[in-house]
């Protein structure tokens, strides 16, 4: 989805899970859609593949149907080019390798796969482990 000066792209989110453990997908599109059509949209593309889809999750698999439906772009790390962690530190702010990049539609070898993970701890919560 090529941008030229004055478009817009609006985002879109999936979230599977309960309080604890949850993943969430992102989508870009160039239309901007209310949150009664996107869900539409979403309930149209599950009843579609819920009995049949291999992804890793429904989220996914809901994710790729719009993708091939309605144009939307599947934000995945298939796009990731470059991660740099951040610190206050400037000597700790560097480059992240990123172990394996592919085209969108590519499977990475399965030595090669990861996912990315985003966990939101309290502040007051414990360290695991910890007694």
């Amino acid at each position: 989805m090529p941008l030229s000066d004055g478009d817009r792209m609006y985002f879109y989110e999936l979230h599977e899970g309960d309080d604890e453990v949850f993943s969430d997908v992102l989508l870009a599109h160039d239309s901007e859609y209310d949150e009664n059509e996107f869900l539409e949209l979403v309930l149209e593309a599950r009843a579609a593949i819920l009995e049949t889809y291999e992804d890793d999750s429904l989220s996914e698999a809901i994710a790729h149907e719009l993708e091939k439906r309605h144009g939307f772009l599947v934000i995945d790390d298939t796009q990731l080019r470059a991660s740099v962690a951040v610190s206050a530190n400037e000597d700790e702010t560097v480059i992240v390798p990123v172990a394996a990049i592919s085209s969108p539609g590519m499977k990475m070898a399965e030595e090669d796969d990861f996912r990315s993970l985003v966990l939101d701890v309290e502040p007051d919560d414990s360290v695991w482990g910890s007694d």
